[in-house]
């Protein structure tokens, strides 16, 4: 695989912003490269591996993040495990609720593997879904907003935060619902975090607490992920697995950066702005795509 210090430090810069903004990562490292002529690198059977040595950059530098969390998590899910049982509303069901949300993208990642690694192979269609990504923000925004207008006129409240659940008061369904929302990432152009966070906001989680549940729910996918995929870039020169590690430190850096932003950002944000980049984006690279296959052919 011919792979340059240029295309790493875009790629991982590229990969460690938009995996936590709500634009999908995969959508842009498929239809960036396509635009820029890098089609020898797209089209290499370890570009997918390479790309995901790229989010596990991503889901360690979310582990350091959230390390508070995560020890959190691996205390509370031993002590549930040794007691014998865990109460909806702990601390102990919080651990429970990011394992639950995990498992759908885990099942229908295994089961689909072969025909999500052909959409990936599709600048185009990752363009496309990018246009459907900014809808699917858009349209979830929208649903929050009317649905916490209607209860708020049936209590009479006039404070929306009080509408407003806490992450351990979700049930495992709901938790499978995120998950389930979590799983439309599979497709490149559908962003996991957005996806994530708009079956968040539709259990009436707020905005800061949906992200934080999509970022802790994405780490144990991008690991299995890595498990998976990574060891097919054993076989490449020393050099190119320095330039591989020098990557994912670099998207490691980004992506704890962007977890800072977005984490404050949401305290008082919303989704609208990401929607309008995602039609944007899409629009304007199916455009050029469609110039650039012109040209080619």
């Amino acid at each position: 695989m011919n792979l340059n210090l240029g295309q790493v430090v875009f790629l991982a810069l590229l990969q460690g912003i938009t995996e936590l903004f709500p634009i999908s990562s995969l959508g842009h490292t498929v239809v960036i490269p396509g635009l820029l002529g890098w089609g020898d690198l797209v089209d290499n059977e370890r570009f997918l591996p390479l790309i995901t040595a790229l989010h596990l950059g991503t889901a360690l530098a979310l582990v350091i993040y959230f390390w508070r969390d995560w020890l959190q998590v691996l205390r509370t899910l031993w002590k549930s495990i040794k007691e014998g049982q865990v109460q909806r509303g702990t601390e102990e069901w919080v651990s429970w609720l990011i394992i639950i949300g995990s498992i759908p993208t885990g099942i229908l990642g295994v089961f689909l593997e072969k025909p999500l690694k052909q959409l990936f192979a599709s600048p185009v269609i990752a363009a496309t879904f990018l246009v459907v990504n900014g809808s699917l923000l858009f349209f979830g925004e929208a649903l929050r907003r009317y649905l916490t207008a209607q209860e708020e006129r049936r209590q009479a409240r006039k404070d929306v935060k009080t509408l407003l659940r806490p992450l351990a008061s979700l049930s495992w369904k709901e938790a499978v619902l995120v998950g389930l929302g979590q799983s439309l990432a599979l497709i490149p152009g559908i962003s996991r975090s957005g996806a994530s966070m708009v079956a968040g906001l539709g259990v009436r989680l707020s905005h800061e607490d949906a992200a934080r549940y999509s970022f802790l729910l994405g780490t144990p996918i991008i690991f299995a992920a890595a498990v998976l995929e990574i060891p097919q870039l054993f076989g490449l020169s020393g050099s190119v697995l320095l330039l591989v590690f020098a990557g994912m430190v670099l998207s490691g850096l980004a992506a704890f950066l962007s977890t800072k932003f977005l984490l404050k950002y949401f305290e008082t944000g919303n989704l609208y702005p990401f929607a309008v980049y995602c039609w944007v984006a899409g629009l304007v690279g199916l455009v050029l795509l469609f110039f650039v296959l012109h040209t080619a052919s």
